[in-house]
This record gives structure tokens, C-alpha cells and sequence, in this order.
């Protein structure tokens, strides 16, 4: 059964074949490496936490207030718009 008008050029049909089969390849290529790459992540272990000075050096009266101005500015003030 051959295709009708430019379609039946045996170009046309190789053209079409090798699309379908480098998108078949590319498709398998990256489902590989996403499921390698999540295989790899997991048998990492969870990340090592960071420590940071604030979680046991308490703060000053004049660095909490100033951490709540800083605080504040960035709160969303008047309909969604930063103060």
C-alpha cells in the first residue's frame, strides 16, 4: 500500500523514520539517566545539615529589633506591594 502525493517519496518516509527513531532514543537516553540520577540521590543519604550560628547564640535586644525592621519592610504592606 503505497501514500498518497509527496508522501510516497522514499525520502519523505526515511526522513520520518529516522524522527521517530531519534525521539525513541532521546526519550530512553533521558528516562535513564533521570531514573540513574534520582537512584544516585537516594543512595546518598539525606544531606548533612548545616549549622548555623543563630540556633544557639541568642540575639540582643538591638539585633532582634533590628531583624524586625529588616522584617517588616520585606512584609507585604497596601494590596501585595512591598513596604
Amino acid at each position: 500500500m503505497s501514500l498518497p502525493g509527496q508522501f510516497s517519496d522514499p525520502r519523505v518516509i526515511t526522513l520520518f523514520g529516522l524522527l521517530a527513531v531519534s525521539t525513541a532514543v532521546w526519550l530512553t537516553l533521558s528516562l535513564r539517566a533521570r531514573a540513574r540520577a534520582r537512584r544516585d540521590d537516594r543512595a546518598a543519604g539525606p544531606l548533612e545539615r548545616v549549622w548555623h550560628p543563630q540556633e544557639s547564640v541568642p540575639l540582643t535586644p538591638a539585633e532582634e529589633r533590628a531583624f524586625g525592621q529588616v522584617v517588616s519592610r520585606l512584609s507585604l504592606g497596601s494590596p501585595g506591594r512591598l513596604r
